[in-house]
């Protein structure tokens, strides 16, 4: 693959990435009460936990999607939603070792319900674009 062509690659895995966690916080942000109803599904936090998550984790999410799309700070915004993919994944693993059914709680609040299996292998794919992203990043560096 040419160079062009590989940044052009990065430059829509960067784009796609950014406007799936900026729609993903725009929907959370939306209804903070519906979203901390999705969280306390998973019976991880206490009560006041919740709220907290609710409260904070869809704006560093639309903050992360924003930065990714417009390309400022790019990098430090792919290694957060790794990161947050890593979160997700593991507390969707441990719906599933408990028996739980529930909705995600990934895009739509109070929607059709998302299966945790089909939201880990989306959280996969996720955390695999932004490690391209890192990756790509850190060929470039001096």
């Amino acid at each position: 693959m040419t160079s062009t062509a590989g940044k052009h690659l990065s430059t829509i895995v960067r784009v796609v990435l950014g406007l799936v966690f900026l729609y993903a916080g725009i929907l959370k942000i939306a209804d903070p009460v519906a979203f901390a109803g999705n969280i306390a599904a998973y019976r991880i936090l206490p009560y006041f936990g919740n709220y907290l998550v609710a409260a904070t984790l869809p704006w560093l999410e639309a903050i992360c999607g924003l930065l990714l799309v417009i390309g400022w700070r790019a990098r430090t915004a792919a290694l957060i939603t790794c990161i947050l993919n890593g979160v997700f994944i593991v507390a969707l693993a441990s719906t599933i070792l408990r028996g739980l059914d529930i909705d995600c709680g990934c895009f739509q609040q109070g929607g059709d319900k998302t299966s945790a299996w089909s939201a880990m292998g989306r959280d996969i794919v996720l955390i695999a674009m932004a490690l391209t992203l890192l990756r790509k990043d850190r060929q470039r560096s001096p």
